[in-house]
């Protein structure tokens, strides 16, 4: 018998309809609507492996899944035929045959989110399912004195939310930095190993306290050492978090 196939996705998708990524018995989510579209298409029930697992409300513009098959069905009807079968929320980008040991998560040695906040005194009806609106000017620069100690390995048991599987709660961040965009946005983008839930989304609703003038730079570091979780600032909403890449190694794709 012939091995079965190794098929990567690379996806988009706005989250705001779902319960997030991981498949439930009775909520839509980004996993079940996918694996129900490849079913369609193969004949075969399959399992979808995703590179992480999205909340609630949280987007993607470059999220990585792979999933096993026997079908021969070629890839450009992998691609253009689960797009007609998806809905107008998430569409696949691309869809490659994969090495049979790739698996979008444990293969994956990097990931980078993006946060998105609206800056602005008016709201935006536009973009209220993509980005915290916050009216009040917030201070840049001592939110991005507060992110300058995020780079390196720390233990985050500070910025995890309740309820997390993760064991290890150590994680290794390659970049974190906040930029100034043209119409009032700010972006928070962070580039790491590895995420604990809620972890993004944590940090930026501390940081949102030190450019309100609530808190000091200071204070990431110390959370950092000291671990308490109650002294973090708000979690930030999800609507604003993206996954917009995933790193793999020479032997595989790069996913974003």
């Amino acid at each position: 018998m012939d091995p079965q196939r190794n098929i990567r996705l690379l996806l988009e998708y706005d989250g705001t309809g779902y319960h997030g990524w991981q498949r439930q018995l009775d909520d839509a989510t980004i996993q079940g609507v996918l694996e129900a579209a490849v079913a369609r298409l193969t004949q075969a029930e399959v399992s979808i492996i995703g590179s992480g697992r999205t909340d609630a409300g949280v987007h993607a513009r470059g999220q990585v899944a792979n999933f096993r098959t026997d079908s021969a069905i070629p890839l450009k009807a992998f691609h253009q035929g689960l797009n007609s079968l998806l809905p107008k929320d998430i569409a696949v980008l691309e869809a490659s045959e994969a090495p049979p040991d790739f698996h979008a998560r444990k293969s994956a040695r990097a990931k980078t989110y993006e946060y998105r906040i609206l800056n602005r005194s008016n709201r935006s009806p536009l973009y209220r399912h993509y980005a915290w609106w916050l009216a009040p000017r917030l201070a840049l620069a001592a939110m991005a004195e507060a992110a300058a100690c995020l780079p390196g390995e720390h233990d985050f048991t500070a910025f995890r939310a309740s309820g997390s599987d993760n064991l290890n709660p150590v994680r290794r961040v390659l970049a974190a930095t906040w930029r100034d965009e043209p119409g009032g946005w700010l972006s928070f983008s962070i580039t790491a190993t590895g995420f604990l839930r809620g972890m993004v989304r944590s940090l930026v609703g501390t940081m949102v306290e030190v450019g309100q003038g609530k808190a000091p730079p200071t204070i990431l570091a110390d959370l950092l050492e000291s671990g308490a979780r109650h002294l973090a600032g708000p979690t930030a909403p999800p609507q604003g978090l993206y996954l917009v890449e995933v790193f793999y190694s020479e032997n595989y794709c790069k996913g974003g």
